[in-house]
């Protein structure tokens, strides 16, 4: 039984306050978790891609764990777990098999890919995420309208959403296709992300960035997994 990644997302209209300090406060329990391998506490953006402005009613967890019957028990068991869903009035969680993965994540890539074919309840995942250099900043905000009008309106996206670390500097996106046709059209054949990717290449926008394509499937707590 090979590495499971998982995402969740955590919408709040009460305890907001709550959801922010958990960015700091939860990592230590999280990382004290049995069979964790990578954790993050991620804000998102408002709206459904990469925004300048956060959105505080919305967050999420992204952790890499041993295997997943680990990853199910820390879902379905923890103290923390059940704190992210009694303080949030909605929650969404992912099941991501890393199909593919390049570039790093903190000095490290922490997605071990092991390709297969999807199964017929899975679609197709992909994260993208990048540290920004300080110099770049104002170039790829002011990209960034355009680009996530490219995706939404990209034939076979099913849902998209900005997250990050950090506010400006450390940005990401998870979106989810409906096939990895529709993940390739967008990439080389949609002209303004095309334009988009070329010229963060040439002028070296990123100090690290990472891509990564997940087969995804959604889990509902306390199921079967």
């Amino acid at each position: 039984m090979g590495q499971q990644v998982v995402l969740s997302f955590f919408s709040y209209t009460e305890n907001k306050f709550w959801a922010f300090s958990q960015m700091q406060r939860a990592l230590p329990r999280i990382m004290d978790a049995s069979g964790i391998k990578f954790v993050k506490t991620l804000g998102t953006g408002s709206g459904s891609g990469f925004s300048l402005w956060p959105d505080f009613s919305s967050y999420a967890l992204l952790t890499v764990w041993e295997d997943k019957a680990k990853a199910t028990a820390f879902l379905n068991q923890s103290t923390m777990m059940k704190a992210f869903v009694a303080h949030s009035t909605t929650q969404q969680h992912f099941l991501l098999h890393t199909l593919k993965s390049h570039g790093l994540w903190g000095k490290g890539n922490p997605f071990i890919a092991a390709p297969r074919d999807l199964y017929p309840e899975e679609q197709i995942g992909i994260i993208t995420r990048a540290t920004l250099r300080p110099s770049r900043l104002l170039e790829f905000w002011r990209a960034v309208p355009k680009a996530s009008k490219a995706i939404q309106n990209a034939k076979g996206v099913i849902w998209f959403k900005g997250i990050g670390e950090w506010p400006l500097i450390q940005q990401a996106t998870f979106s989810i296709w409906e096939s990895l046709d529709d993940v390739k059209s967008f990439a080389y054949k949609n002209t303004n992300h095309a334009a988009i990717v070329k010229k963060t290449r040439k002028q070296n926008w990123y100090k690290e960035d990472l891509f990564a394509r997940f087969a995804v499937r959604t889990l509902t707590l306390n199921s079967d997994g």
